[in-house]
């Protein structure tokens, strides 16, 4: 599929229709090579200036009173798991130990990372919650840059990542000591290799159209090794290290991976583009999107594998047998792994094992059943006579309410208009979400779609350059679109200054607690 050409950088790129296959008349070879081409997108000093701007913005909201609430100085809600297994991690050199419970059922990278904030800023809850906070807010700093590939613009850019910042979930996920905000930021970080990855693609393939070469071969030419595709393979496989639900970003990427590949090769005018993709991209696909995340997921074990006291490390020989052709460190870890796939199998609701806060994976879109997080009924600071403060995870409602409509339009889009932009957003929302219906039985929370959010805003923001258009448009049509944006955007503020005392744990009175929850399954 081609992409037409931005008059400046604040114009939104749109998919163009996709060239018939076959090599192009002789006079039409800069044209296909146009086409295929990335448009411009502007100085990058102003690119970072925006950048850099909005990210310092959002690290200010994610770190502001980092260390408020607390349990009378513990952690609170599922901390309690993730914050000892980091002081943990920090006491033995990298791994976990937990024999007399064995609650470690995810891998350890997030809990290494929880660690280091600790090992900063010792054991209370700035330092277990400054790694947190941190990726949280390298995550807007990522879903600007991308915005900004996206749509070629500074400004959708900009937008993207200040709705981002009032997201309630990925805001209350920046705040806490637990796991799903990390899974996130590795996640946006492989699409963000994928997506410039896409673009060097058809760069390589836009020199060979114009120096004449690419259809020296019916299947296209080599594309050679492609860094940024190896990088969004290291990223999917520390995902991977954080929670056994990034291998569902592995399969939609590498789908989507191959799949630009192939798109690129018919808008060079390929004879035979899928082929080509296949014959020529789908074993380095599946190297550098399936191998090198195993190879990087094993690698964030480096302490489990070299310690001598962690949970079923020298276990072969003991619990299972030590011959075989698998060495038996890598036998150990997928003795660990089935003990922990078991406990995560076994984990289904029941009408004697119900969550209060438990949630299914249709409610997820619209965040219809938050959670609860913390919660204190008599506490001071609110100026009424009665105070009560609580923190709840909840997306914020001008956002996430039109997921539907958004996602519907993303799918109209890549069908109508064939607009990779829109079916790329649409492959990272799915694989955060489709997957769980696969077991619907399994006891599940809403803070499982804290990856979801990144990708609701990133098609948020490219409906939002629809409406925008293009200074090409005319004054009025530019005006109103603008004005029609700004309204929404400062709507989307405006939520999350309402929810912020319940997304901070900030005293309010009883009569304010109530008026937030709009909705009776909030409660």
């Amino acid at each position: 599929m081609s992409l037409i050409a931005p008059q400046s950088a604040d114009d939104v790129v749109v998919a163009g229709e996709v060239p018939p296959a076959g090599p192009p008349p002789g006079n039409d070879r800069e044209s296909r090579a146009r086409q295929l081409e990335p448009g411009p997108m502007g100085t990058a000093l102003r690119g970072w200036l925006v950048t850099l701007t909005v990210a310092l913005i959002g690290g200010v909201v994610r770190f502001w009173n980092l260390g408020f609430p607390t349990d009378k100085g513990t952690p609170i809600f599922d901390e309690k798991h993730y914050v000892p297994q980091g002081a943990q991690v920090l006491r033995n050199g990298g791994y976990e130990d937990n024999p007399g419970y064995e609650l470690i059922v995810h891998p350890p990278l997030g809990k290494q990372l929880i660690a280091i904030g600790q090992w900063l800023f010792g054991y209370d809850a700035v330092g277990w919650r400054f790694a947190s906070a941190l990726v949280g807010t390298l995550t807007i700093l990522l879903v600007v840059r991308i915005a900004r590939r996206m749509t070629r613009s500074d400004l959708i850019g900009a937008i993207a990542g200040v709705l981002l910042i009032a997201d309630g979930v990925s805001h209350v996920q920046s705040r806490m000591g637990m796991l799903d905000i990390f899974l996130a930021f590795f996640v946006v970080v492989a699409f963000a290799c994928l997506v410039v990855d896409r673009d060097q693609v058809r760069s390589r393939l836009a020199v060979a159209v114009r120096e004449g070469w690419v259809t020296n071969s019916p299947l296209g030419p080599w594309l050679g090794f492609r860094w940024w595709r190896f990088a969004g393979g290291v990223s999917l496989g520390l995902a991977c290290g954080v929670k056994w639900s990034g291998l569902w970003y592995i399969a939609f990427f590498g789908v989507m991976s191959v799949l630009w590949s192939a798109t690129a090769r018919r808008a060079a005018g390929v004879e035979r583009p899928w082929l080509g993709a296949f014959a020529k991209d789908l074993l380095p696909s599946l190297f550098a999107l399936l191998l090198i995340p195993v190879l990087a997921y094993l690698a964030t074990w480096w302490a489990w594998f070299a310690s001598e006291t962690a949970i079923d490390r020298h276990i072969a020989g003991v619990k299972i047998p030590a011959d075989g052709w698998i060495p038996e460190p890598l036998r150990a870890l997928w003795y660990y792994s089935g003990n922990v796939l078991e406990f995560h199998t076994k984990l289904v609701t029941s009408e004697t094992n119900r969550h209060p806060w438990e949630s299914k994976p249709w409610t997820w879109p619209m965040g219809l059943r938050p959670m609860l997080y913390y919660f204190e009924g008599a506490v001071q600071g609110c100026g009424g006579p009665t105070c009560v403060g609580a923190i709840m995870l909840i997306g914020t409602p001008a956002m996430w309410w039109l997921a539907f409509p958004v996602l519907a339009w993303a799918v109209w889009q890549s069908i109508s208009r064939v607009d990779w932009r829109y079916a790329a957003v649409l492959a990272g929302y799915g694989a955060g979400f489709l997957p769980w219906f696969l077991n619907v039985d399994r006891q599940m929370y809403f803070f499982y779609a804290t990856p979801m959010a990144p990708f609701l805003v990133l098609g948020i923001a490219l409906a939002l350059g629809e409406v925008l258009g293009r200074r090409t448009d005319g004054r009025e049509r530019r005006g109103t679109g603008l004005l029609a944006v700004a309204l929404y955007v400062g709507l989307v503020v405006a939520n999350f200054v309402w929810l912020w005392p319940i997304l901070n744990g900030i005293p309010i009175t009883p009569e304010v607690w109530d008026a937030q929850k709009w909705l009776p399954s909030w409660n």
